[in-house]
């Protein structure tokens, strides 16, 4: 992949990198499950970005580019958009851990699993001409 290649870029620990990470230069189940675990881990690092966020937008408020005051026009941050939000991120989380460990091969490809023959396109890249 494009991101193995830019890992194999770093000079004299590149390789030691994809090693590491991808389990090679090889497309295989194991290489797959390490793509897809690193996959499923970035909405959580994410959802702990919005919580900081969030609890950031709590303590100090949001700010008003123009100082204008117009704290009785809006609705206020708890307990409606709190409990809003929590309420989204709870389904989504429980949603994407239940794919995720129940299906993990649900939105995979079969021919990923196809062993690859290095003299031989596969029939699905191959050009028209």
């Amino acid at each position: 992949t494009v991101i193995t290649n830019l890992f194999s870029a770093i000079p004299k620990m590149g390789n030691s990198i994809v090693a590491l990470s991808w389990g090679g230069d090889c497309v295989c189940d194991a290489t797959l499950k390490r793509f897809f675990a690193l996959h499923f881990l970035m909405p959580f690092i994410l959802l702990v970005l919005l919580l900081a966020h969030l609890g950031f937008l709590h303590t100090t408020g949001s700010s008003n580019p123009l100082g204008i005051d117009i704290s009785h026009e809006t609705a206020p941050f708890y307990p409606y958009y709190l409990y809003k939000d929590l309420l989204g991120i709870g389904w989504y989380t429980v949603i994407l851990f239940a794919i995720s460990m129940f299906f993990p091969d649900l939105f995979s490809d079969p021919e990923n699993f196809i062993r690859a023959d290095p003299m031989k396109t596969p029939l699905h890249i191959q050009p028209e001409w």
